[in-house]
């Protein structure tokens, strides 16, 4: 899924799940490095977490992900990116 924009990945920080054996063969065809997260410390997946949370409300952990295509998940994120982001009122005043 990330072969269209590999140009712009620089590294990848996964989980430590069993799903994510095959990293080297990951980082080798996106040309990137990649990275292993501390178990149990959230915080150095800020961006992911929060993604995580956002990606939930069109694909609940009720819902299989292996029957999600590949057209609902881009569908999904570019709903995701097209949202109006909230400005803060310093950048109000500017």
């Amino acid at each position: 899924m990330l072969d269209p924009i590999k140009s712009f990945v620089k590294t990848i920080t996964f989980y430590n799940g069993k799903e994510f054996t095959l990293h080297e063969k990951i980082a080798e065809a996106l040309g990137c490095d990649t990275y292993f997260s501390t178990p149990y410390s959230s915080w150095e997946r800020g961006q992911n977490e929060n993604a995580n949370g956002l990606l939930r409300q069109y694909f609940p952990k009720v819902m299989e992900l292996i029957d999600v295509t590949i057209k609902e998940v881009f569908i999904a994120v570019d709903k995701l990116n097209s949202r109006p982001n909230k400005v803060s009122q310093l950048q109000n005043t500017l």
